[in-house]
């Protein structure tokens, strides 16, 4: 009868597997072993490169406890370094070892074997092959951690990146590229949530709903969501160990959007929970008298908001969805401009304006364009002192790093400046043009819930409902027009001028694009 054993296979890095320490050489290589020493391999405990330290200690442990559970006194293994990378594992082996007289482990290639009567020097032997596959281990994490500090230096994320890149490129050249297919539904991720209107669960819905899918084709989770949420390598930088580095790939979204996501994902504010039928006030009024959140019930198929009185309060109205929808309309109307003529005079406003802000930043392109020449000319003056000698390698390596930097900054400001009044004039024409449809938008047989919500959003950053009154706050973007537009439309009647006589803007922008923009 043969005696049973199992076989443990380990390769620790790709060049292993590459250069003939592959498993399934190691696994032929033990059969061979087992079938000339009369030995019946019930099982096969494999670990490949690939993976993590937890993903091995959890092979390991299932492997000896495998092995105290069916009896099993035979283990097999290539070298003392496939079997144990650390000394806790040693202790676990050696320990097995010592219980009982009949357990072996036995090493092929080094023709060694280990039980509890071994001689001193064959214990000596297993000793010392421990602490040279540990040092090896700790040589290997040296050389990995040294790599991953030149990546870092050269401006490239170290590891795979997060999902809306995919990696290219040869070993030790290896680069990040946008993912085409799945960028733009991290760039709306971060959209939808720098709305304020989803909670991280209810993103994981809409964006699950919209085809959004991790590598394994499977829905992003909450967790999962939260980390890329948080992950500053979108808009083009990398953190590491802590530390937040420069960085080279082509960012997804601004530094802007990052930021206003980050505040609201770190900031205590009123987020909805999801639900299948969301209520399109629910998280946006308070109650005047006391400022908890109104609670939003249906009664006959009619939503009705109350306070939920969590602090004293002797407010007891209850309000119909559509009658608050009614008092708010007249808010829209407030910051409309009532003609296209006084849509026209805002936006030409705007640019007069600025006119200064304009001079101001032609000054700024002709600075940063100078600076990107001085450092580029410096890096090609650096260059030619070392290809002559006049140069260490080490005092090229420090002015390389820092004209590189210079060049870097100096580009960005130069994107920055160039893009800065452009996206500032479309951002106010949006704001008027906005104001002007607030009400055509809401009322949209195509409106749906979410558009309503996100309208709210953009213009009131808070509503108060008292037992008969409603009273709104704007946001900074519309405050100012509650100030000085009536002024304005009394100016401008539709009578008051000549061939838009009695006739209102006929602009009605495509919503969702409007708002989100």
């Amino acid at each position: 009868m043969e005696t049973k054993a199992v076989s443990y296979c380990r390769v620790s890095s790709k060049e292993q597997e590459e250069s003939g320490y592959s498993l399934p050489s190691q696994e032929k290589l033990l059969a061979e072993y087992a079938n000339r020493k009369g030995l019946d391999v019930t099982k096969v405990f494999a670990v490949a490169e690939s993976a993590s330290g937890a993903k091995q200690r959890k092979i390991f442990s299932e492997m000896m406890e495998y092995m105290e559970n069916k009896g099993i006194s035979i283990l097999l293994c290539e070298k003392v370094d496939r079997l144990s990378r650390n000394l806790k594992e040693a202790v676990v082996a050696n320990d097995w070892i010592e219980a009982n007289q009949k357990r072996q482990i036995h090493f092929v290639k080094q023709n060694l074997v280990i039980h509890k009567a071994s001689k001193s020097d064959e214990k000596f032997r297993w000793d010392i092959e421990i602490v040279l596959a540990k040092k090896f281990i700790s040589n290997l994490s040296e050389e990995v951690k040294k790599g991953q500090k030149e990546k870092i230096s050269q401006g490239w994320l170290p590891t795979k990146p997060p999902l809306g890149y995919i990696t290219t490129g040869d070993k030790g050249h290896k680069i990040h590229l946008v993912d085409t297919e799945k960028s733009s539904y991290i760039k709306k991720m971060f959209e939808l949530y720098s709305t304020g209107n989803y909670s991280i669960p209810a993103l994981v819905e809409v964006m699950y709903t919209d085809g959004f899918r991790n590598r394994e084709g499977k829905k992003v989770g909450k967790s999962r969501l939260h980390d890329l949420l948080s992950d500053p390598f979108y808009c083009g930088e990398m953190k590491w160990n802590g530390q937040i580095y420069s960085a080279k790939h082509k960012p997804i979204i601004t530094k802007e959007l990052f930021d206003l996501v980050q505040e609201k994902m770190n900031r205590k504010f009123k987020i909805p929970r999801y639900q299948k039928h969301l209520p399109i006030f629910k998280a946006k009024i308070e109650c005047e008298e006391c400022n908890g959140t109104i609670t939003w019930e249906t009664q006959k198929g009619h939503w009705y908001g109350h306070c939920n009185h969590h602090k004293k309060c002797g407010q007891k109205n209850w309000w119909k969805q559509e009658k608050v929808e009614e008092r708010i309309f007249p808010y829209f109307e407030g910051v409309a401009p009532k003609t296209a003529k006084v849509l026209q005079i805002i936006e030409r406003a705007i640019i007069e304006s600025h006119s200064d802000d304009t001079k101001d930043n032609s000054n700024s392109l002709i600075e940063v364009n100078r600076r990107i020449e001085t450092s580029q000319r410096r890096l090609e003056a650096i260059y030619e002192d070392k290809i002559d000698g006049k140069i260490s390698i080490d005092f090229y390596n420090k002015k390389f790093t820092e004209y590189t930097k210079e060049n870097e900054e100096a580009t960005k400001l130069l994107v920055k400046a160039s893009k800065g009044n452009i996206k500032y004039y479309e951002s106010c024409f949006k704001i008027h043009e906005l104001a002007s449809n607030a009400s055509l938008i809401y009322k949209s047989p195509k409106a749906t819930t979410e558009d309503k919500r996100l309208l709210l959003s953009k213009i009131f950053s808070n509503l108060s409902l008292g037992d008969d009154n409603i009273t709104p706050e704007y946001t900074l973007a519309f405050k100012f027009l509650t100030e000085w537009l009536p002024v304005l439309n009394d100016s401008f009647e539709p009578q008051n001028y000549g061939s838009n006589k009695g006739k209102e803007s006929t602009f009605v922008p495509s919503h969702p694009v409007l708002l989100r923009g």
